[in-house]
């Protein structure tokens, strides 16, 4: 029913910046939220940052605030991650992640992407 799309990974130096974006396609759901979550080898997945469809509230882990934003476009229900001053720590795979309502009920499901892989170097 949902269909996420990744992009933007690659390979940068400590410092450098990549732009992840992540675009949702298919019909009958409305968007709840939409954000990333990361996992990098020996960790759990890690919540990154998320954004609220509605009111376009942006919500951040500690560790990358200040250095990563997240936004939105609406029309092309595309979420975007401006990761600047990359640290070895955030080399991971990064996963696209969507909150939806669908159907008549307006029931909840999340879909994930298949995941980018942001690689940093030192």
């Amino acid at each position: 029913q949902v269909q996420l799309v990744e992009s933007g990974g690659g390979l940068v130096q400590a410092g450098g910046s990549l732009r992840l974006s992540c675009a949702a396609s298919g019909r009958g759901f409305s968007i709840y939220e939409m954000g990333w979550y990361r996992q990098a080898p020996g960790k759990e997945r890690e919540f990154v940052a998320k954004v609220d469809w509605d009111g376009g509230y942006m919500f951040y882990t500690d560790s990358v605030k200040g250095r990563f934003t997240i936004s939105r476009d609406v029309a092309k229900k595309t979420v975007y991650l401006q990761m600047n001053s990359l640290k070895s720590e955030d080399m991971a795979i990064y996963v696209c992640n969507i909150n939806v309502g669908t159907g008549y009920g307006l029931r909840r499901q999340s879909y994930w992407g298949q995941g980018t892989q942001v690689t940093v170097s030192s």
